[in-house]
């Protein structure tokens, strides 16, 4: 009795809704490390609150003291207080700001961006860098623009007071990273820095991490200002330091004329030190960057190593699908501005499936009419993509136009978590590298342990024989085809995080593509998976040491001589072609 092998979409099915779970919980995992990203388990601390003396306050007269008074009860929040002012109502309240730090972070941010602007009868305005104006607190936009606005700057007192204003408030706060951002802050002026605030913040200080960064500050003080054994006992502390600031303290004093032997010994075995952990953390960042990267290629190359493994297609159509999804969580994006703002910071979430969806489809479209009819005759196959190519291209530029258009990054992928002074490493680079890992994941799975899967590995394997058993060949071409055109649909979404988005877009990174699918061997998730780390960290590495061009030329030389010697890439796929 002949069986013949029944084709499900209840797999794919179910692996699209076990995908949209492990994304929701890796973001929400993301969402929660960063706002916790230094838990400290003992909140009664008591931690300083001393003035911080400055430049900037030297003025504690009556009126100053009735000013704060008269800010902390009038109308408005404390950035609109702060905007009606004169000059001593706004020092004081820098001095002792009654707002929250946030609010304050804000009002830094307004000024430094040039777009806090007071109107008529003191109101508060914001005028962004596309000349729009916008009331504020409610941040609506407004065409009805005072005739008297005028922005709002600082004088260089003012702009002293703020810095260590917001040192102060931050410096006094519950949460460990806003008193390490405040040490950070003082580290940038430490000039002004009284070094009586620093041991008092140090010695009730609980968090070991903040602990060490004053610590680092004080000894930075010590060494500028302290006499010799001070100075020597400080430099010895700088050496586990790894601040660039230091290296550069450090330089300047082995230049002067007349150093003591014993602080030039301590200095040049601190410069050693210093160099060598700025090296580490600088090479870390690079390779971080590289695999970062890497994770790029390799969500675009998937859906390629798929088809064409399966289909022996070269899609030069490929970079336009992720310039689709990359275009669809443009359109998620703006959906949710629109119709859910309160939900605008989650865009994310929907976008990512709506991506795949979306490029998965208009992937499906292309395999049935314009792929299918041009089986086994590569050429023509080759250059009908390439004309799908242009026309989505055009499409695009039609619709959107052919500028690029802005897509957001979300809130709790915005920032960058600080390993050390000179290593930082962005929460969306992060964040596509985890993504990455989750993607390949279940694509292993689904081709490994899914019947779909088998199929899919069935008919790349032999064709004939896949036939001959009852898989429905044509089927699976159709739906693997999607499957790659959803993964670079995925790709375009994470790509809209980290760069431009244009109707160029694809055309950036078809090429890499390629190359990570040939050199990992045709139709091998894993083989691209070592190709994309090695192509993206490689090329990261060769960028620093003789540019982006030259980097590229060799890179391409090394692939070529690689495929030479070994044409069928890292892994070789097992299985007799027929047709």
């Amino acid at each position: 009795m002949q069986h013949t092998a029944r084709f499900s979409i209840h797999a794919p099915l179910r692996l699209l809704a076990l995908m949209a779970l492990c994304i929701t919980i890796f973001t929400t995992t993301a969402y929660a490390d960063h706002n916790g990203q230094i838990h400290d388990h003992d909140t009664n601390t008591v931690h300083s609150e001393q003035s911080l003396v400055t430049t900037a306050n030297v003025s504690t007269s009556t009126q100053a003291t009735s000013d704060t008074s008269t800010a902390t009860t009038s109308s408005g929040d404390a950035i609109q207080q702060f905007v009606a002012g004169d000059f001593s109502k706004r020092q004081a309240m820098l001095s002792d700001w009654p707002g929250s730090v946030e609010s304050l972070d804000s009002l830094v941010e307004f000024i430094a961006n040039d777009e806090l602007y007071q109107g008529n009868g003191g109101q508060t305005y914001l005028l962004n860098k596309d000349d729009q104006l916008f009331t504020y607190p409610d941040k609506k936009k407004t065409d009805d623009w005072p005739s008297d606005l005028s922005q709002i700057t600082l004088t260089n007192a003012l702009r002293s007071a703020l810095i260590f204003g917001q040192a102060k408030v931050k410096l006094a706060s519950d949460k460990p990273a806003q008193r390490l951002q405040a040490v950070e802050i003082l580290a940038d002026n430490i000039d002004q820095v009284d070094p009586a605030i620093i041991a008092t913040a140090a010695a009730n200080e609980d968090s070991a991490k903040v602990k060490k960064a004053l610590t680092a500050l004080q000894a930075r003080i010590d060494f500028k200002n302290g006499d010799l054994p001070t100075q020597i006992a400080a430099v010895n502390l700088l050496t586990d330091s790894d601040n660039p600031q230091v290296l550069v303290d450090i330089e300047s004093a082995l230049a002067a004329d007349g150093l003591d032997s014993s602080l030039k010994a301590a200095l040049i075995d601190a410069r050693d030190s210093v160099s060598r952990r700025i090296e580490i953390s600088t090479w870390t960042g690079h390779i971080f960057t590289g695999m970062s990267t890497a994770s790029i290629l390799l969500l675009a190359a998937l859906g390629l190593a798929i088809t064409f493994g399966l289909l022996g297609v070269i899609n030069m159509a490929h970079g336009e699908l992720i310039m689709i999804g990359a275009y669809t969580t443009y359109m998620v994006q703006n959906f949710f501005q629109a119709y859910m703002p309160d939900m605008a910071g989650w865009y994310l979430l929907a976008a990512i499936p709506a991506a795949f969806l979306v490029s998965a489809v208009i992937g499906m479209i292309i395999e049935r009419i314009v792929i299918r009819p041009l089986y086994g005759r590569e050429l023509e196959t080759l250059l009908a993509t390439f004309g799908v190519s242009l026309i989505l291209m055009q499409l695009v530029r039609m619709i959107f136009g052919a500028q690029n258009v802005e897509v957001s990054n979300v809130a709790w992928l915005s920032g960058a978590y600080q390993v050390s002074s000179s290593l930082v490493l962005p929460y969306n680079r992060i964040a596509i590298i985890g993504f990455t890992v989750i993607v390949v994941a279940l694509l292993v799975y689904l081709l490994n342990k899914t019947r779909f899967g088998l199929f899919i590995r069935a008919v790349t394997q032999n064709r004939q024989m896949a036939r001959a058993v009852g898989i429905p060949s044509a089927r699976i071409d159709m739906m693997a085809f999607g499957l790659g055109s959803g993964l670079a649909g995925m790709a375009g979404c994470a790509l809209a995080q980290v760069g431009n988005v244009g109707p160029d877009l694809g055309q950036t990174y078809i090429i890499d593509t390629f190359l990570v699918v040939v050199v990992g061997g045709v139709g091998q998730v894993w083989g691209a998976v070592l190709a994309a780390l090695g192509l993206g960290v490689s090329g990261t590495v060769l960028e620093i040491g003789i540019g982006a061009v030259l980097a590229k030329i060799v890179l391409l030389v090394l692939v070529i001589l690689f495929i030479q010697k070994r044409p069928q890439g890292l892994f070789a796929l097992k299985g007799r072609f027929v047709e």
